[in-house]
């Protein structure tokens, strides 16, 4: 699928196009995977960490805000997975411009320039937060998912769909819960804050979430939206399995934070489809039918509501521990 394909990602030096670029290149032979980032610094230390690669890396300084930069990236692209983003609720809360610009206006971009360069594929990141958003974030997400679902009909005759990966906080990534406690812990902390204790969360490995847009490449026909079903957990129990008999310390629901992960609403249930691993939402829109839908799923009922709180699958202290060992500790951070 990706073998001597020109791959394109933005935002690439984060933790997900790190983990995503390691994966390819240890299982595919690519053409080129080109790194579009805007820190230099960044792109120097990944250009060192794969410098066994560097026949198969190319690396591009812009900005998803500057379309004439993207169409030059574009060139000669085969497939873009779209990882840039503003992702700090706070900072997108205290700079809701800027936010929109890079998140609502850098998505315009993305598909402007595929369609206008011959992109075969586009895999946009998505979040729990745009589901039924109640900040900032969120809301300029759940806009950039309605722009890549409806580019598909842009796209005309042209040999290109577009799709959406959806999942939440990924485990062990920076900003995540995983990295905040282990700070605390490091400084010698033994009361590890928690913004209420009912919190849940899904679990997600930066390796599931890899495949999980390997899997939309491989198989999207145009406006899918692709979520893993994936194990739940509560905040109180990663706390315990970081911190053996650390005392917990509620300190009330942040703005804009919500108490679960909801991936599928009840509203999407009218359109959503289980597979053995995930879940797809179709989009419900005049130019898909039920022809496009992938093969090998099943209609969930109406009314099917896919929520952290709600799984059929859940880690416990000891799992996570596990998980927190394989993952994180034994791992590059």
């Amino acid at each position: 699928m990706l073998n001597n394909k020109s791959i394109l990602i933005t935002g690439g030096t984060g933790s997900f196009g790190n983990a995503f670029t390691k994966y390819v290149l240890e299982n595919y032979n690519p053409k080129k995977i080109v790194i579009y980032s805007r820190d230099e610094y960044k792109q120097f230390l990944m250009a060192e960490k794969f410098k066994e690669y560097s026949d198969k890396l190319r690396f591009f300084i812009g900005d998803v805000r500057d379309e004439n930069r993207l169409e030059r990236a574009f060139n000669g692209i085969d497939y873009v997975i779209h990882a840039a983003a503003m992702k700090q609720v706070p900072a997108c809360e205290y700079n809701p411009i800027e936010a929109i610009k890079t998140n609502i206006d850098g998505a315009t971009n993305i598909i402007n320039a595929a369609l206008n360069k011959g992109v075969k594929k586009v895999v946009a990141l998505s979040t729990d937060k745009a589901v039924n958003p109640v900040n900032l974030y969120g809301g300029t997400k759940l806009v950039s998912d309605k722009l890549f679902i409806s580019a598909n009909a842009y796209a005309g005759t042209q040999d290109i769909n577009f799709s959406i990966v959806r999942y939440g906080n990924v485990a062990g990534s920076r900003g995540s819960v995983i990295p905040f406690f282990d700070n605390l812990i490091n400084k010698g902390e033994t009361k590890l804050p928690i913004t209420d204790f009912r919190m849940t969360r899904f679990w997600i490995s930066l390796e599931e979430g890899v495949k999980l847009v390997i899997k939309a490449l491989e198989e999207a026909r145009g406006g899918e939206t692709f979520i893993s079903k994936i194990p739940s957990f509560k905040v109180t129990d990663l706390a315990k399995a970081m911190l053996p008999d650390c005392e917990l310390d509620e300190v009330g629901i942040r703005p804009g934070e919500k108490l679960h992960e909801i991936m599928v609403t009840r509203e999407d249930s009218l359109n959503t489809y289980e597979y053995e691993n995930h879940f797809i939402i179709y989009p419900q829109v005049n130019w898909w039918n039920e022809s496009k839908v992938i093969p090998g799923g099943k209609r969930i009922e109406d009314g099917f509501m896919y929520s952290s709180d709600n799984n059929t699958e859940w880690y416990l202290v000891e799992d996570l521990k596990k998980l927190l060992d394989e993952q994180y500790y034994n791992k590059e951070k």
